[in-house]
């Protein structure tokens, strides 16, 4: 069985992202590490990419302060194994295609395997081309992670279907960052997924306020949230674990309610 699944055994899941090498590789060790003690189940790392195209402009100015530092794919390669020296959290890659397919599918997975990656989600991946990588992900018992949106509705059952680890349901449409209200009829399509499959189902894009994971949580496995922990980053620089650690805490404990 696939690791991510330990992610979900404890209530609700809250699935924590922040962009490999912002604002510096040793400090996205030390918050990675922090988030997982204040509460996350699961954590997505961001590899740097210079066109990030499902990524509002708080995601979208991480990757620009993460390749100015230089941060590579072989860089954040190393952030996991340093991560993986004091913990086996689920951990999960997101990242475009671009970045892997330059770094060579067989030569990324078999990596993602001896380092420790559990599963990996590409936006710009169409389901139509999934099965460009995922031979090779699931030789290396690396999950390759669907996405479900609110378009995705007469493609519900050929997503869901052939999915591993977790599925990514979408909230809202458009990019990345936080919204006051998720306007989705969410209950809808987490019903028509889940006559499909028992695979855990994980809401994100939007999603920052403990209200609203109390909300997602009733319906969801999994709640995510992205934008705001990059903009707790952006504020507090190498000085963000502190609230980092508050912040992660308040929603993992409105997940639970």
């Amino acid at each position: 069985m696939s690791k991510i699944a330990n992610a979900f055994n404890d209530g609700t899941a809250f699935i924590g992202f922040l962009t490999a090498g912002d604002p510096t590789v040793e400090k996205t060790v030390e918050y990675i590490l922090a988030m997982e003690e204040a509460g996350c189940d699961l954590i997505e790392i961001g590899i740097p990419f210079s066109d990030p195209m499902a990524e509002g402009v708080v995601i979208q100015d991480a990757n620009v302060r993460a390749l100015k530092h230089d941060t590579t794919t072989d860089d954040v390669f190393e952030i996991v194994k340093e991560v993986r020296q004091k913990t086996d959290i689920p951990l999960v890659f997101l990242t475009y295609i671009n970045p892997v397919f330059f770094y060579g599918y067989e030569k990324f997975f078999k990596k993602c395997n001896e380092y420790g990656i559990d599963g990996i989600i590409s936006p710009d991946l169409p389901y139509e081309e999934k099965g460009e990588i995922a031979d090779i992900a699931a030789e290396n018992d690396v999950d390759v992670i669907s996405l479900i949106a609110p378009t995705s509705k007469q493609r519900i059952q050929k997503i869901a279907a052939d999915a591993t680890g977790f599925i990514y349901v979408v909230s809202s449409l458009g990019v990345t960052g936080m919204r006051s209200e998720i306007k989705t009829d969410l209950n809808a399509i987490i019903s028509d997924i889940r006559d499909v499959t028992d695979l855990p189902l994980a809401v994100g894009f939007g999603i920052n306020t403990p209200e609203q994971a109390t909300e997602i949580s009733k319906i969801a496995d999994g709640v995510i949230v992205g934008s705001a922990i990059v903009k707790i980053i952006e504020k507090y620089g190498e000085n963000a674990t502190d609230a980092l650690k508050e912040y992660v805490a308040d929603m993992k404990n409105a997940c639970l309610k």
